[in-house]
């Protein structure tokens, strides 16, 4: 038996040392480049999306400061909510959405290259009239989750970006 918990226990550590080599790191874990120690970050008055943004870039202690042509400078757009008809009631109301988040922003990098991207999240949404209030609830949660994937994805975005 003793070999047993020997034998697990070298089996685990080789595991996590296997996956710490390749590069895998847990979802929301970010390694913040050098370049983004210090950014700016300009997003449109009241932006849930901007809002979120900053509290992400502080939790990792990068600096947000003012504009200056040293650092690294983010420009989120008006961020949109769409939504796409997939299926339909016997009775013509809506059954399912398709909602697509879109969230423009502009990196103005150090070495002064100007990359814009669209960051479009999807969510299938579930109609139903009976429940509307209950409905009205559940999107209201999605398009919180959908806004913070999409900050998410541009904290990917900027160290991809920062680091080319």
């Amino acid at each position: 038996m003793p070999y047993l918990r020997h034998f697990l226990f070298m089996l685990v550590a080789l595991s996590t040392l296997q996956l710490s080599a390749c590069g895998f790191q847990m979802r929301g874990s970010y390694q913040v480049p050098e370049q983004l120690q210090e950014v700016s970050l300009q997003a449109p008055s009241r932006s849930e999306l901007g809002n979120r943004l900053q509290r992400e870039l502080l939790r990792y202690e990068v600096v947000i400061s003012p504009r200056e042509s040293d650092i690294t400078h983010i420009e989120l757009h008006e961020d949109y909510l769409d939504r796409r008809i997939l299926s339909l009631l016997t009775s013509g109301q809506v059954a399912e959405y398709e909602l697509i988040y879109t969230a423009p922003v502009t990196v103005h990098t150090l070495d002064g290259r100007l990359e814009q991207h669209e960051i479009q999240i999807f969510r299938d949404y579930q109609e139903d009239p009976n429940f509307a209030l209950a409905k009205t609830r559940e999107l209201e949660i999605i398009v919180n989750e959908m806004r913070d994937d999409a900050v998410q994805r541009l904290m990917m975005l900027l160290t991809r970006v920062t680091l080319e």
